[in-house]
């Protein structure tokens, strides 16, 4: 999965008052609902009653503000890969929004198939998987879930809202024991 959009903002989407170092930010990702593009919005954390979404949001994150630094290229930030937004989201220093839990263990799953996380048991209290980011070394606590059918049904929609398409008319496939019986068998 691979998104292009802007990089962090350097001032509020609602005030225009550029954020201060160590500011509280709220990020949004948001599908436009006339152009059905994704888009971010930066709001400092302190207005957030005043932003309205254009659209439906697919997820969001707080962070604190760090100004780029001279010489950084923002242009590698542009790429927002599953594997940067599992990062964004799980950031240990941050708690998981419950809007975001279903999103994070879907890309926890997704990365640990291509090698980019290994799993690293269960946390003591049992609520939470570990699992070891195999470029930074660093473990993520991602919310214990049991990834049943249901799951996928749920998280369809805010998959749908980030990739694009309409995930609320796309076909589901029933599992195998509700499918249609088997046409007569012929024996020789």
């Amino acid at each position: 999965m691979e998104l292009n959009l802007q990089p962090l903002a350097t001032s509020c989407f609602v005030t225009g008052k550029p954020f201060g170092e160590g500011e509280r930010v709220l990020s949004f990702l948001v599908r436009n609902e006339t152009s059905e593009e994704v888009a971010r919005y930066d709001v400092l954390e302190a207005v957030r009653a005043e932003f309205t979404a254009p659209g439906e949001v697919a997820c969001s994150w707080a962070h604190v503000f760090k100004p780029r630094k001279s010489g950084e290229n923002p242009e590698r930030a542009l790429k927002l890969t599953a594997e940067n937004l599992f990062v964004t989201l799980a950031d240990p220093a941050n708690e998981i929004a419950p809007g975001n839990e279903r999103l994070v263990q879907f890309l926890a799953l997704m990365l640990e198939r291509k090698k980019l996380l290994r799993p690293k048991g269960r946390a003591a209290d049992g609520s939470r998987d570990l699992f070891e980011h195999s470029k930074t070394k660093l473990v993520y606590a991602v919310p214990a879930g049991d990834l049943n059918p249901e799951f996928f049904l749920a998280i369809q929609e805010q998959l749908g809202l980030l990739v694009g398409g309409d995930a609320q008319k796309a076909p589901v496939s029933k599992p195998h024991s509700e499918a249609a019986p088997a046409g007569p068998v012929s024996s020789n």
